[in-house]
């Protein structure tokens, strides 16, 4: 789309050029900012030309940039890409369930973000749903210089909503190495054959034992549950029916959303079950 309203593009180098100017925005991969109208911004500053790495493999985990596209992460989670996956990181094998569950062609995955897909906050982001079922935390530059750090399922505030201030600028999303030993799983589903999930649920099953399930795109937030282990059948449908946060729009009604992710969630329990037994 030509978003005729934007008069000024400027390439950022360092963060004091991310100081905005008054109707300037952040734009990195830009398929939702191009995707519809714009009209109460007149400039575009891109985070690409930052030169952040995409993906760094530490002893704490893994760093993944805010302007690592969907394309990298998928590719380094398959062994594709020049950094490797280290063996342990069970987890990793997620990211493409988490990628198909996006409303979006390879082609978009070559341009969308995974730090775009977590700051736009719609509930059906599944990049958000994969980091905040493990514990992934995220780096935010303030305006003023300062940083802080804030878990990603506390970003989401909303369907469309997020926690960051007006010229704060997500920087880097931090997984803890403990959290990609982990098995994981996720599954979705949508009205349509090829539709934006109306539901995904996701879960991961610790080395200790404990067990994290998050239901994502059918309530407006995460919503995450914490078990000690592996919940009975009985419990985690108690657990997944009680949530707050079921909505209707035209992709699904409330009541089918809160249906739908309690069967999910016992598809997830039976994988993590099974990947436990045969660990």
């Amino acid at each position: 789309m030509d978003i005729t309203s934007v008069t000024s593009f400027r390439r950022a180098r360092t963060r004091e050029d991310l100081m905005l100017a008054p109707r300037e925005t952040l734009i990195a991969g830009g398929t939702w900012l191009m995707s519809e109208p714009q009209p109460g911004t007149t400039g575009f500053v891109d985070l690409t030309t930052m030169g952040w790495p995409a993906l760094e493999v530490t002893r704490a985990g893994l760093r993944i940039g805010a302007t690592c596209t969907i394309a990298e992460f998928v590719a380094w989670a398959q062994g594709r890409g020049s950094l490797r996956v280290p063996e342990a990181w069970a987890a990793a094998s997620a990211v493409p369930d988490a990628a198909n569950a996006l409303l979006a062609s390879f082609k978009v995955w070559n341009t969308a973000t995974v730090g775009g897909n977590v700051c736009r906050a719609f509930a059906a982001g599944s990049m958000t749903a994969f980091l905040v079922t493990l514990d992934a935390t995220a780096e935010v530059w303030r305006a003023d210089g300062s940083a802080y750090e804030a878990d990603v399922a506390d970003l989401v505030t909303g369907n469309g909503e997020n926690a960051l201030a007006p010229g704060d600028v997500l920087r880097a999303i931090d997984v803890p190495a403990a959290a990609l030993r982990a098995r994981a799983a996720l599954r979705k589903i949508a009205l349509a054959e090829h539709g934006r999930s109306g539901a995904v649920v996701s879960g991961r099953l610790d080395e200790d034992g404990s067990c994290v399930l998050v239901v994502t795109a059918a309530t407006r937030r995460p919503t995450v549950f914490r078990f000690a282990g592996i919940p009975d059948a009985a419990t985690l449908a108690a657990a997944v029916h009680a949530a707050p946060g079921y909505y209707t729009d035209p992709l699904g009604a409330a009541d089918w959303r809160r249906g739908v992710s309690g069967v999910l969630a016992e598809r997830i329990r039976q994988d993590l079950l099974e990947q436990g037994e045969g660990a």
